[in-house]
């Protein structure tokens, strides 16, 4: 896109800015745990910097001693984190990138089983994720927090940031103060929407006495998505007190964590549109002469180009994007030839903060480690090069092989089916699941750009395998459905129909035994078919594998179109035209013309006995290895293709 909207320069307040990128802050949990920056996340940063993002926010650092957000996140309540933070922002301005630095206090969103945070927050609650009790902050106290954002953006400039952001969006302290929803106050900070702006307005106007030259970004929620959060006229009303309080830029967001509901609004599964919030932000951007930035869901150059087409902002937020493609912005300026990796908002990156775990993407399956530049860019040539054959030429196959052809190995894949690509063919054919395709097609892009060998309806055998003289066999030959025996029925298997959803007549009543992903999906392929669907699940939870803002999504669609949901289900027989069960212990039938099955894979390895009669040394990657996720599958057989030549290769006893 030489020469596009993205690739002028800007100015925000004092700072210029190269183009019109800008990296979101995210979290990454990449901190030690007692908050402090590490060369992993220096590392995350630098390399999103060499990306071409004209700034990069880091991720929201906690202010207070008592308002951490996760067990890994940064800190900066104390002089003791300026050192670390002072390396981070010279790592990222070795490629020519300003820095800025999101503040952040969760409010009644912090948890009691994180660091045993107490939720505060303007009004007694009770916080809709954990059912933790909210205590209202006096006078006092909010004043200590002002002094801490103050003392917080001080330590920010005196680590060498070019600016400071202020996180009054999705649903924390701020913004919990601001919607009437929540704010039930009595006092100056409650009832109007003066009063209810006066926690960020105060806090701004202390920061702009204590640090006259030390830019201010804020970010804010467009909307909060539901019926009784704040009317446009409201952030409208407190983006012009933000601009004449000296604010330099309004960083645009929308949504609010308190709640899985809403969350998907803040961080969107794919069934929402491109970007989701421009209709939100271009009524903001309209009221307002200091420019705007956007996120939510803007995925290719394109969707980009369009926003600043439109007017609808100034600079772009990329997120998840970046999490996907380090080099989003010069693949997308054409400075490298390398097609863009996709994300596919899956989510998973968000899930794995949510579980205390570091950040992970199903894309970018190295992510946060050292071998993703490696991964990313153009990967060195190994220096021994070595014959590899590739057994299966889905996700796994294709990962493995383009890691493997990327370090000068010669390397041919297999594919016993018509086509290649295994089971993507089935992730794709669920409603609003097309937006998964790049992770496929990429990866065969790529494989095939680097020299890799497709070969397609091939029954291999020892033979076959000992004629090619193959220094390593890569077996990816994937999982297939677990069976279901079941008294009184012949189950249909859940890929089957997802594959052919006439299978099923329309208009049918189904059991669909098993509710994870696939359970799920199936579920909302035959609803589409006016089918009257009951999911038995024996877990206590459906889809625990899935992300849970793309869970809550789904789940909602599902009940609106009928669907009936029964966890801890025990599945007896089926007797005649009903499935025999007991929920939790109570009995239960379910009408069923149809049984489905979805419970889980087996992995795939009948083609193990050949190769080892070939006697060629070889690595069981994926499905194949262990049935899992995207990112499992992808992390297995990424780091596999990489170590093929590799000194610690291992090799058969």
């Amino acid at each position: 896109m030489v020469g596009s909207l993205l690739q002028q320069p800007g100015t925000i307040g004092p700072l210029r800015l190269k183009n019109r990128l800008i990296m979101a802050p995210m979290g990454t949990n990449f901190s030690t745990s007692d908050g402090l920056s590490t060369e992993r996340d220096r590392h995350y940063y630098e390399l999103r910097a060499k990306g071409g993002v004209a700034a990069i926010v880091t991720e929201a650092m906690a202010v207070s001693a008592s308002g951490r957000a996760h067990n890994n996140s940064l800190w900066i309540y104390h002089d003791r984190f300026i050192p670390g933070l002072a390396k981070l922002v010279e790592s990222i301005k070795r490629q020519d990138c300003l820095t800025i630095g999101q503040l952040n206090h969760r409010g009644a969103l912090l948890r009691r089983l994180v660091l045993n945070m107490e939720p505060v927050g303007p009004s007694p609650w009770r916080n809709p994720n954990t059912g933790d009790k909210v205590r209202a902050l006096d006078r006092a106290e909010i004043r200590e927090i002002q002094q801490d954002f103050v003392t917080a953006a001080r330590r920010l400039w005196q680590a060498g940031y070019d600016a400071v952001e202020l996180h009054a969006a999705n649903g924390y302290l701020f913004q919990q103060f601001f919607t009437a929803r929540i704010n039930r106050r009595t006092d100056n900070y409650g009832g109007s929407v003066e009063n209810r702006a006066r926690l960020l307005l105060e806090t701004v106007h202390r920061l702009k006495d204590a640090l006259p030259d030390f830019p201010l970004w804020v970010r804010i929620s467009c909307t909060e998505y539901c019926a009784d959060g704040y009317p446009l006229e409201d952030i409208i009303a407190l983006a012009q007190m933000l601009e004449a309080a000296g604010v330099a830029a309004l960083d645009l967001s929308g949504g609010t964590n308190e709640s899985p509901e809403l969350s998907r609004f803040c961080i969107q599964p794919p069934s929402m549109p491109r970007r989701a919030l421009e209709e939100h932000a271009r009524p903001i951007k309209a009221a307002v002469g200091i420019p705007t930035i956007l996120a939510g869901r803007i995925i290719a150059p394109e969707d980009a180009e369009a926003v600043l087409a439109n007017g609808s902002a100034d600079y772009i937020s990329l997120g998840r994007a970046l999490t996907a493609d380090a080099y989003w912005p010069r693949k997308a300026f054409g400075e490298i030839p390398t097609p863009i990796r996709a994300c596919i908002s899956c989510n998973v990156c968000f899930e794995r903060l949510t579980l205390e775990k570091d950040v992970a993407c199903v894309t970018n399956p190295m992510l946060g480690t050292e071998f993703e530049e490696r991964a990313l860019a153009e990967p060195e040539p190994g220096a021994t090069p070595r014959r590899v054959l590739v057994l299966g030429g889905g996700l796994a196959g294709l990962e493995a092989a383009r890691m493997a052809a990327a370090r000068g190995h010669h390397v041919e894949v297999w594919e016993k089916a018509a086509r290649p690509g295994g089971q993507i063919h089935l992730a794709v054919a669920a409603p609003d699941k097309e937006e998964v395709r790049p992770a496929w097609t990429w990866r065969l892009d790529q494989a095939l750009a680097l020299g890799v060998t497709l070969r397609c309806g091939i029954e291999a055998d020892a033979t076959m395998i000992r004629d090619f003289r193959p220094d390593h066999v890569l077996v990816a030959t994937g999982a297939r459905p677990r069976p279901l025996v079941l008294e009184g029925a012949a189950p249909l298997p859940a890929w089957d129909v997802i594959a052919d959803p006439a299978l099923v007549p329309a208009g049918a009543t189904v059991a669909i035994i098993g509710g994870g992903i696939v359970g799920l999906e199936v579920a909302e392929l035959l609803a589409l078919r006016g089918c009257r669907i009951t999911i038995l699940e024996a877990l206590p939870v459906l889809a625990p594998q899935m992300a849970r803002n793309n869970r809550t999504d789904l789940v909602l669609r599902l009940r609106a179109a009928g669907v009936a949901f029964h966890t801890k289900a025990k599945v007896l027989r089926r007797s005649g035209e009903r499935v025999e069960c007991i929920v939790d212990g109570t009995p239960l039938t379910a009408a069923a013309e149809i049984v489905v099955a979805a419970i889980g894979a087996i992995a795939n390895r009948d083609i193990l006995a050949a190769v080892e009669a070939a006697g060629v040394p070889c690595t069981i990657i994926g499905d194949a290895n262990v049935p899992g996720d995207f990112l499992s599958v992808l992390r297995d057989s990424s780091m596999a293709g990489l170590a093929i030549g590799l000194p610690h290769e291992r090799l058969p006893a």
